[in-house]
Parts: structure tokens; sequence; C-alpha cells
């Protein structure tokens, strides 16, 4: 029951930031324009471990007569139609929304017993604050 409480704020924000990783929604273009910050920083603590950094800039490239060494984009060896992403695509979706519900109710549980209640609320503070202080470091 402690380690659950300890980890629930990071179950919950890895539930949450994949399942929205899954529909690509932290990507600019993806789903109509720009995406919204917080959902930026999510994937962001979620894929790299830490806040958004700002994009590298592209180095230029050598100027001069076009290079025989580019090659041309590669085709998949077989034409053949790959099956739709989206069932497991929503599946993952389900599975996320059930992993934060169990979290959550898992926490609720914990906190309705009154006698380690104060413990509990002690864990949930921990979890929290400790991943925040390590993003920082």
């Amino acid at each position: 029951m402690y380690l659950g409480l300890f980890f629930a704020p990071m179950i919950l924000l890895f539930a949450i930031s994949g399942a929205l990783q899954t529909f690509r929604l932290q990507e600019a273009g993806g789903y109509g324009g720009q995406p919204p910050t917080w959902i930026v920083w999510l994937a962001s603590v979620h894929k790299d471990q830490g806040p958004p950094r700002a994009p590298r800039a592209e180095r230029p490239k050598a100027a001069g007569p076009a290079v025989a060494s580019e090659k041309p984009e590669r085709r998949p060896a077989s034409d053949a139609k790959r099956p739709s992403p989206l069932p497991l695509k929503i599946f993952v979706a389900l599975l996320s929304i059930a992993l934060a519900a169990s979290t959550v109710l898992g926490v609720m549980i914990a906190l309705s017993i009154k006698s380690g209640r104060r413990v509990s609320l002690t864990l949930l503070a921990l979890g929290t604050v400790v991943p925040i202080m390590l993003l920082w470091i």
C-alpha cells in the first residue's frame, strides 16, 4: 500500500501522458497546429525524463555541387497494405484510463483507512515532490 501511494502521482502522470502520446498529440501539426504547452511538457517528461528543451538549430549544409551520396527515399519492399493502427491506439487509450482509474481508486481506499491517513498523505506528497525535484537536478 505504501509503495503504491508513493508512486501513484507518477503512475497517473505516465498513464495520462502515454495516452496523449499514443495519438501523437504532442507533435506540432499533428492535430490542428501547435499542441498545448502542457501536453508538450508531459510528453517531454515521459519520453526524455526532463522538461522540454529548445529545439537545436540545424547545421547549414555545405554549399557546392549536389552531393551524390544523398540517398533517395526508401520504399518498403512490399507495398502490402498495413493494418490500421487505430484499434490498438484505442485499446492503449482505454488501458491508460483503466490504469489511472485504478490508481485513483487505490489512493481513495488507502485514504479511507483512518489509522494510516497521515502516513498516506505524507507518501502522496513525497511521491509528488521527489520526482519534481529530480526533474530539476
